[in-house]
């Protein structure tokens, strides 16, 4: 009798282990969603206890005197965060993917990871077609008979 209580409670923690790594992995490498935002670094730094990760904030600027928007993010490549560091002042854009769920804040405080940086270059404005003419009242309507 007790041997059977014994196994039942050791395969019942090795099928939560089981299921608890699943999780784990399938958040890591499964992404909800993918993109890229532009801004200014604001800060870039090694957080954590015991799990150090990256951590940063850039500031997203729509227009000139508008108040920014705030995009946090996670690093997990130290190379990438390198990257951060040196353009630092610079507009740049990160390419991220966003992993919801993940069950602990040991492999990042956001759900949005960094995996690659590139420096907005600042070249000519574009070129906007004119806008078309409105139809004078004249052109618009039909004349009728009299």
């Amino acid at each position: 009798m007790q041997t059977k209580i014994l196994r039942f409670i050791l395969i019942f923690l090795v099928a939560v282990l089981l299921l608890s790594g699943g999780w784990l992995w399938l958040t890591l490498n499964w992404s909800y969603s993918q993109g890229e935002r532009a801004g200014y670094v604001q800060k870039l730094s090694k957080k954590g206890w015991l799990c150090k990760t990256w951590e940063g904030e850039i500031a997203m600027v729509t227009m000139p005197g508008a108040i920014p928007d705030k995009f946090e993010f996670t690093v997990r490549d130290e190379g990438v965060a390198q990257r951060i560091n040196l353009l630092a002042g610079k507009r740049v854009v990160l390419i991220y993917q966003q992993h919801r769920f993940i069950p602990s804040s040991c492999f990042g405080e956001t759900e949005y990871f960094v995996g690659d940086v590139r420096e907005v270059l600042d070249g000519p404005a574009p070129q906007l077609a004119p806008a078309p003419l409105a139809p004078s009242a004249a052109q618009g309507q039909l004349s009728t008979p009299r």
